[in-house]
């Protein structure tokens, strides 16, 4: 079974002697989780207790289909969906605008780029935000912050400057907006199955949006001038806001004034400490960033390894579409298919070879190979799906809207410094020996940190 996290990395926490998960003291937890219907996703990582639901209750639904059963995460799915739309239609709108507004190449990369950077500066300050306030409140104003600045956007006197400032603004608040949506899906789909499988449908939505998403983008430009298109978000975010509003329920933040630092400053900076301070919650989240870090490397190299192979656009879309469908059908097999149990004995395996099969690189393979190496690489992503247990199991409750947001934050961050990398060991090296290195190197870090994983689980100390 997944591990939990020991007493210690838990204040005010007590383990079930029986099934090793963390409990809250007050109760809190237990009584979301029943008032939310979603006991029955705790249930499949520990023994079912006798008193758990009266003799002739209906079985409730598990798989996808528990998830899509509990009526908030409907709400949030649907908000997630047009907050994520609204995103990728505004990367792309606003890279066209600055370019027809600068004609610059350079200004029109660094609008793209603005979507990655913040995510450091928003994950470290501004992750206290979570946990001090209710998270319907956090969602919401996060939802009409980025209303607010696209609607500036729009304007047509917006300088060039404004726009790269605004564009950070929407960054800064996204690593607050997913943090607070992750520790919030606790609450209402409780920490155990329910949870891993509500993350990872919101995962595989993300993954198809970002395939989908830019192509509705091109065809949407050609209709509608880029002011135009950015316009249209604003409405997608307001609707967001709407529904996370009106479909969720108003919980008390996580972390009671009493127990919150002078101010908002001092607690996301408490609580990045406090996650990285602690050897397991610390090699847990190194084991999402780090071989994010490197798996970057095909797709920032793409474009440049088709044309060293000399193929053509068409080609270089298949290789784009490859690593991403890999993911998604991995995650939507291991959801389905797979028991709690099964999905968590494969994290470390997968997360150990994950990156192995784009060493290929180093025979510059063409688009056949190089399509079944980077879908095998997407395939070995799997792990996340069980890591996220792990992760809730690890971060005591008052501090989880901090710590995901920080992972968050990090997650981006590392990718972005990734692709950075990745381009600068190409102006060196041809583009085949660097995505393969990066296979190489990011397969011992990768080991590195399962073995890291490994010895901090409390279920195998002695």
């Amino acid at each position: 079974m997944p591990p939990a996290a020991p007493a210690a990395l838990a204040p005010g926490r007590s383990a079930d002697p029986d099934t090793h998960e963390p409990r809250s003291t007050s109760g809190r937890a237990a009584e979301r989780a029943e008032a939310d219907g979603s006991r029955a996703g705790a249930e499949a990582y520990g023994p079912r207790p006798p008193h758990a639901a009266p003799p002739h209750a209906a079985p409730a639904p598990r798989g996808y289909r528990g998830v899509f059963a509990v009526k908030e995460f409907r709400a949030v799915f649907a908000a997630h969906l047009l907050s994520l739309l609204g995103v990728v239609v505004t990367e792309i709108s606003l890279t066209v605008l600055v370019y027809d507004l600068t004609g610059s190449p350079l200004l029109s990369a660094l609008t793209f780029a603005l979507g990655f950077l913040p995510y450091l500066f928003g994950g470290t300050f501004l992750a206290g935000v979570a946990d001090r306030y209710p998270a319907r409140r956090v969602l919401v104003l996060c939802d009409l912050v980025c209303a607010g600045c696209v609607a500036v956007m729009v304007v047509p006197g917006t300088p060039v400057a404004g726009l790269l400032a605004l564009r950070c603004a929407v960054a800064a608040v996204s690593p607050v907006f997913t943090g607070t949506r992750m520790a919030a899906l606790t609450d209402i789909l409780g920490e155990g199955d329910l949870y891993v499988l509500g993350r990872s449908l919101l995962r595989i939505v993300s993954q198809s949006a970002l395939l989908a998403g830019f192509a509705v983008g091109g065809v949407l430009l050609t209709v509608v001038p880029p002011r135009g298109a950015i316009s249209l978000t604003v409405v997608t975010f307001l609707c967001s806001a709407a529904l996370l509003r009106l479909g969720t329920k108003d919980r008390p933040a996580r972390l009671l004034k009493e127990d919150g630092g002078a101010n908002l400053l001092r607690d996301s900076l408490d609580g990045a400490r406090l996650v990285l301070a602690d050897r397991r919650i610390r090699a847990l989240t190194l084991l999402f960033w780090v071989p994010a870090m490197f798996v970057v490397a095909p797709e920032a190299l793409m474009a440049p390894y088709a044309d060293q192979i000399g193929v053509g656009p068409a080609a270089l879309g298949l290789l784009m579409c490859a690593m991403p469908v890999g993911h998604i059908a991995a995650e939507l097999v291991a959801g389905a298919a797979l028991g709690p149990r099964t999905r968590a004995r494969i994290v470390l395996p997968s997360a150990a070879v994950g990156l192995l099969p784009l060493v290929v690189y180093a025979a510059t393979p063409g688009v056949v190979l190089a399509l079944v190496a980077l879908a095998l690489s997407g395939v070995g992503a799997v792990y996340v799906i069980g890591l996220d247990q792990w992760f809730v199991a690890a971060v005591p409750d008052e501090l989880r809207g901090r710590a995901m947001t920080l992972m968050t934050a990090g997650l981006m961050t590392v990718q972005g410094l990734g692709m950075a990398l990745a381009g600068l060991a190409a102006e060196f090296l041809p583009v085949h020996q660097v995505v393969a290195g990066a296979g190489v190197i990011g397969t011992v870090c990768s080991l590195l940190l399962v073995y890291e994983v490994r010895r901090t689980d409390p279920g195998k100390r002695e």
